[in-house]
């Protein structure tokens, strides 16, 4: 059976519609999830295994039958990884169906059948009793419902309603308990990715300056953590302003509380400095007395570089405290983290007397100044980034005259600043949303120039001549970006606005960039390839099963598709040289037949060719360009 979905095409701005299978949302989940990712953790796989078989034995040593209840089964490893250890029965439950369903066969394939019951609800559906899906109570909890931040997943309600009807008391829980750390940092680099920092532009012999609103400045930003491969990010970009601390732990052995709180820790800051952000990761002990552990702690905390395990599934988190403040070396600072059921946020806080110590609850913070909600975390460094502006600075000055009338199609865009800053005589915008439309007249009038640049918020192709006061364009400049781009070649949408404004626009029309390029190279990835690899088995266990579902869903068009990486978290080696696949030309509209390109590449080094990178470069002008990927191919050939 098929179904008709509507899907926007972000290059074209149009909504297509397509006949897909009915199964359609689940094969896209099974296709982007991350099964095979944690099946090649082996440090997580193993410290799992020798959790369970050592919960197995401490219930066997009472007497007692091990009745183990496997919450998030997935494919059925960890019930299966129970059963070898010598537990009676197993209740797996699983609510994703197709995944219930592959665990079935999984179990079987394994021989398991007559110990493992795979159940097919959420945690907090499944009966206890003799006409219930579990026969009695279970004495060995086993989870894994954890995501970078611990909690995001909804662990907490998952074992408070474990604890209250799903298990006994008393019962042996793998793992046992988790710990959250937190470490105060300066850093430049991670403060650009929340607040936005002046601009400066050089005009002939007079440096203006761009400015944002208070409300900008002051704005606590989004709630959601930033979790990154912090493994990747440089000692040189951060400075530590203080020891790892133990912000919270979580018993799950017990009655676990999902209900909002906080923690307050005295920090001791080892150094001076600006205090901007929280690096934040944890750890499980699979056991009672710690000895089987699995951490998240980045390489400058860990003994040694050898000892950190690489996973996609579970990274590091970078909180944002909602103002810098500067912190003295040796004074007294109070740091909280706050909590409720899926989530985590931080505040610092300067005590002077005992009251001041202990702070009430503090809700998530929410963004009062629409940037936030206008531009992710990349965009905000992507406006910080003055080298970049420097580069569209450069390019307008080459092509902007006194006369100059300047249409700006971008979302969200600094360039009609730029643009008025370097003497266009007339400067619009092109804004889709209300909420760029506001942001960006706030920005405007912050830097006295709102009666100077008129916003019009429509689609370009409904721009009239009057929007425009009947005048025509001569300069069309856009970065480009807009908001609703994941891929590359997303930002091609200017191309097809420039088609929808070509009325407007004079017979001599410049435009900027004057063109873009997609190139690509082949690679071979340190680690990213391995959430795409079967996994055959796991700990001995036969699961082609799971690596056939995947590449089954895999074989759906969209499937296909590239995914969107930021790829300085993943480290590869260039296998061939830079290699331009397709240029575009913005200054000739749409053209009426497909475009395409097929040629070979020419592997100048010896490796495994685990995919090819594209990204676009930008011709500003004849001379500028600007990169969206390939920064630099060092020596050692690793992609940057």
């Amino acid at each position: 059976m098929k179904v008709f979905c509507g899907r926007a095409n972000p290059t074209t701005g149009s909504v297509e519609w397509l006949a897909e299978d009915e199964n359609y949302d689940y094969h896209q989940e099974i296709a982007r999830s991350c099964y095979a990712d944690m099946l090649h953790d082996k440090d997580r796989n193993l410290k799992y295994y020798q959790g369970i078989r050592a919960a197995v034995s401490r219930v066997k040593e009472r007497g007692e039958k091990a009745i183990v209840l496997d919450i998030g089964t997935g494919t059925g490893l960890l019930s299966m990884m129970a059963v070898t250890a010598g537990a009676d029965f197993c209740y797996a439950i699983e609510v994703f169906t197709p995944m219930a369903i592959a665990a079935v066969k999984i179990v079987e394939k394994n021989g398991f059948s007559d110990k493992i019951k795979v159940i097919n609800k959420h945690s907090t559906e499944v009966t206890v009793g003799p006409d219930g899906d579990m026969q009695c109570r279970a004495n060995i909890l086993i989870t894994e419902l954890f995501d970078t931040e611990l909690i995001g997943e909804g662990a907490l309600p998952s074992y408070e309603h474990a604890h209250k009807y799903l298990v006994q008391e008393g019962c042996e829980a793998v793992p046992h308990r988790a710990r959250v750390y937190a470490q105060l940092v300066e850093s430049k680099r991670m403060w650009s990715w929340n607040k936005l920092f002046p601009v400066h532009v050089q005009a002939e012999d007079v440096e203006k300056i761009i400015v944002f609103p208070s409300e900008i400045e002051n704005c606590p930003g989004v709630p959601s953590v930033y979790d990154i491969q912090l493994n990747q990010v440089p000692r040189s970009d951060f400075t530590v302003l203080s020891d790892v601390m133990t912000m919270f732990s979580v018993d799950f052995s017990k009655q676990v509380n999902s209900s909002s709180t906080y923690y307050t820790a005295k920090l001791d800051p080892i150094k001076s400095g600006m205090a901007q952000v929280i690096l934040s990761w944890w750890d499980v002990d699979m056991d009672p007395s710690g000895m089987i552990k699995c951490t998240m702690a980045p390489y400058w905390v860990q003994p040694t570089s050898n000892d950190v395990q690489w996973r996609d599934h579970w990274m590091q988190c970078v909180y944002f405290l909602p103002n810098e403040e500067p912190v003295l070396q040796g004074e007294n600072v109070y740091l909280t983290a706050y909590r409720d059921e899926y989530s985590v946020w931080y505040k610092l806080q300067k005590a002077r007397n005992e009251e001041d110590k202990k702070d009430a609850y503090v809700g998530s913070p929410l963004c009062s100044c629409q940037a936030h909600l206008l531009w992710n975390r990349p965009r905000f460094g992507e406006l910080n980034d003055q080298n970049r502006t420097n580069q569209y600075i450069q390019a307008l000055m080459t092509v902007l005259e006194k006369d100059s009338i300047c249409l700006c199609i971008s979302d969200g865009s600094l360039l009609p600043l730029l643009a008025q800053y370097l003497g266009a005589e007339q400067v619009f915008t092109v804004e889709n949303s209300a909420v760029s439309h506001c942001l960006m007249e706030k920005i405007f009038k912050a830097n006295h120039v709102g009666d100077k640049i008129k916003i019009i918020e429509k689609r370009p192709e409904l721009l009239t001549a009057s929007d425009l006061e009947d005048k025509k364009v001569s300069v069309l400049i856009g970065e480009p970006f807009f908001t609703t781009s994941l891929l590359p070649w997303h930002n091609l949408y200017f191309l097809y606005a420039r088609t929808a404004v070509a009325a407007h626009l004079t017979n001599g029309v410049t435009v900027l960039p004057q063109s873009a390029s997609l190139y690509m190279m082949v690679v071979e990835f340190k680690d990213l390839w391995r959430i795409r690899s079967p996994c055959g088995t796991c700990e001995g266990f036969d699961v082609h099963i799971m690596d056939d579902m995947i590449k089954n869903s895999l074989n759906f068009r969209e499937s296909k598709e590239a995914e969107p990486h930021p790829l300085w978290e993943y480290p590869c080696k260039s296998l061939s040289d830079p290699q331009e696949v397709m240029t575009f030309d913005f200054r000739l509209t749409v053209p009426q037949q497909t475009l395409s390109t097929d040629g070979s590449v020419n592997l100048l080094r010896t490796g495994k060719s685990h995919g090819a990178v594209l990204w676009m470069e930008y011709h500003l002008t004849a001379d500028i360009s600007v990169s969206t990927g390939l920064v630099q191919i060092s020596d050692e050939k690793v992609f940057s």
